[in-house]
């Protein structure tokens, strides 16, 4: 079944009123989002860390101070610049100077192993490296089997202050040289083909194997940033008067009480991460909102900053609420001018999302889906007041983006309601895996569908819900388990505050379904055995998709962008059997 924008019914309210379903996506560089932001936000703080702010006008002197050392140094377009620090007050005014000097930003987990780090940067033929002073004498022998010829080294010094002088090595560059440089803009990106030349090269995040690199160009950078910010604001694209991308916000105060402009909010998704390039800094930055940056989360200091900053909205990955629902000034406040909850990166629990409501009256909590391989979103709930939003669903296609779903078996659509691969069309999805022409092939096929490797289902309304991937389905004496389905019935059981199923190699069956299960730190929590979880869901489920065993574990791996690290857990049980 395919599913572009459903039409409008009376009884599911699935389109922002006043809104086209194909939106106009100008010829510009992604530079021209901070440009076009800076004279229409001017003061308005941008970011801010340490209490200490980063307005719009700063951020853009800064922005281009940096474009202009790297183009004074010969990195310019066609040049591969990583980026390998954390969410820290530097990180925008050195993103968007790469993006205005015309080079390519390939963002690195700066926690990545050194050999790791050697082969994404080789991979991605990174000539200069911005990285963080804490962990280069760690990734420093990554540098000698890499093409970096340039390091910049940042670290906590100049998130306090942009002028702090660093103690780097001899042939390294300190970023204040970057970030306190002339800031004249010099237009150093007007020879950019927004839709050849690449303004990100992201990494895939490896929760299921090897990372591969995502061609992203200019244009869909744009496309996808607009595409979000349009979707959330009940706004359409616009230049202003000197050529530069923003957006007009269309819709009213009824259906949007937080304008363009005026939201708050405190983003811990990793800028490394498409989620956070995309929504969280782009999209940040073209609708006018002030950031409050946590470079690791810390669930009260993010509850303390939730009531000091007054913030409109909250966003993550389902990890994050989870935490937040064990602190007690969360569960106790009162939270009346949070006006939507955003989730993404894996699906939201049924329960979860219920007990987010409950505490969260005055907000609308959706989820969206998107992977790197479509710039970042592909699907979204409404998030105007009066729009439908379906627990247990992402959503309905964006604008211009069409979903289809194709049998597991021989890739056919399947009728309505059935499950299948989750494949997507639009603007926004890559140009393809850098130096991976099979790879390609293999994900986007001759019609222009990328084949997203998730399994999902479409309503009669056309909204999607991601049942599970494909690489972490379980065969149960040939019968498909999918995990999320278990997952779900789990995150409602009293005592569970998180919960993973993955499959425990057996010769017999194939795999057997197991749990993790993090307990709560209540006496639900304290309550919960192996015999009672093992009830708990099995008593829900047909036979051959019951749990066989559960795991009582402190914490569910996750990523820095907040999925789910199954393939540690999976380990752990083939080291269990031998395997």
């Amino acid at each position: 079944m395919t599913a572009t924008q459903p039409a409008p019914d009376t009884s599911t309210r699935s389109w922002p009123p006043g809104l086209p379903r194909s939106l106009e996506y100008p010829n510009v560089p992604v530079g021209s989002i901070l440009r076009a932001a800076v004279r229409r936000w001017g003061d308005r703080d941008a970011f801010v860390q340490h209490d200490l702010p980063l307005p719009y006008t700063e951020l853009g002197a800064r922005a281009h101070a940096v474009a202009g050392w790297l183009g004074d140094h010969g990195i310019g377009r066609g040049d591969v610049v990583a980026l390998h620090i954390p969410n820290c007050r530097q990180y925008p005014a050195l993103y968007f100077g790469i993006m205005l000097s015309g080079a390519t930003f390939s963002p690195t987990n700066p926690l990545l192993p050194a050999a790791d780090l050697a082969a994404q940067l080789t991979d991605a033929g990174a000539t200069a490296l911005i990285t963080w002073d804490l962990v280069l004498p760690l990734v420093r022998p990554a540098l000698a089997a890499s093409p970096v010829r340039t390091v910049i080294v940042t670290g906590e010094a100049h998130s306090l202050d942009f002028g702090a002088r660093l103690d780097v090595a001899e042939g390294d560059v300190d970023a204040a040289d970057l970030l306190g440089g002339d800031p004249t803009d010099r237009h150093l990106d007007a020879a950019v083909d927004v839709d050849a030349d690449l303004a990100h090269l992201a990494y895939t995040g490896g929760t299921t194997g090897v990372s591969k690199g995502v061609e992203l160009p200019h244009s869909n950078v744009i496309t996808n940033a607009l595409q979000s910010v349009c979707w959330s604001n009940g706004a359409v694209p616009e230049l202003d008067e000197h050529g530069d991308v923003t957006a007009r916000q269309v819709a009213g105060t009824d259906e949007y009480p937080v304008r363009m402009g005026t939201a708050r909010l405190i983003n811990l998704t990793p800028w490394f991460h498409a989620m956070g390039a995309v929504g969280f800094l782009n999209g940040m930055v073209m609708s006018g909102t002030t950031v409050v940056i946590h470079p690791r989360f810390d669930p009260a200091k993010y509850v303390e900053d939730m009531a000091r900053y007054d913030v409109t909205s909250i966003g993550g990955a389902p990890p994050i609420f989870v935490a937040l629902l064990q602190v007690p000034s969360f569960v106790e406040g009162e939270w009346p001018n949070v006006r939507g909850v955003s989730s993404g990166a894996a699906p939201l629990p049924v329960p979860l999302i219920q007990r987010l409501q409950a505490l969260l009256p005055n907000a609308t909590i959706g989820e969206g889906y998107g992977l790197t391989e479509v710039t970042m979103m592909a699907t979204g709930n409404p998030t105007f007041r009066s729009g439908t939003r379906k627990p247990g669903t992402v959503g309905v296609p964006v604008f211009d983006t069409e979903i289809s779903i194709r049998s597991l078996e021989d890739g056919a659509e399947v009728p309505q309601g059935e499950r299948g691969e989750v494949c997507i069309r639009g603007p926004q999805v890559m140009r393809g895996y850098a130096h991976r022409p099979e790879a390609t092939a293999e994900s986007i096929d001759a019609d222009g569908w990328f084949h997203t490797g998730d399994v999902g289902i479409l309503d009669e309304d056309g909204y999607l819900s991601i049942v599970d991937r494909t690489k972490d389905m379980l065969l149960y004496k040939g019968y498909n388990v999918f995990p999320r389905e278990l997952e779900e019935i789990l995150f409602g059981t009293p005592g569970v505050a998180g919960a993973a199923v993955v499959g425990r190699p057996d010769e017999e069956a194939g795999e057997l379904p197991v749990a993790y299960v993090v307990r709560k730190g209540d006496d639900a929590g304290a309550a919960l055995t192996r015999e009672s979880v093992l009830e708990a869901v099995n008593d829900k489920v047909t036979h051959y998709k019951r749990l066989r065993d559960v795991v009582f574990i402190d914490a569910i791996p996750v990523s820095a962008a907040g999925k789910v690290l199954k393939r540690e857990l999976a380990a752990l049980e083939r080291e269990k059997v031998g395997g």
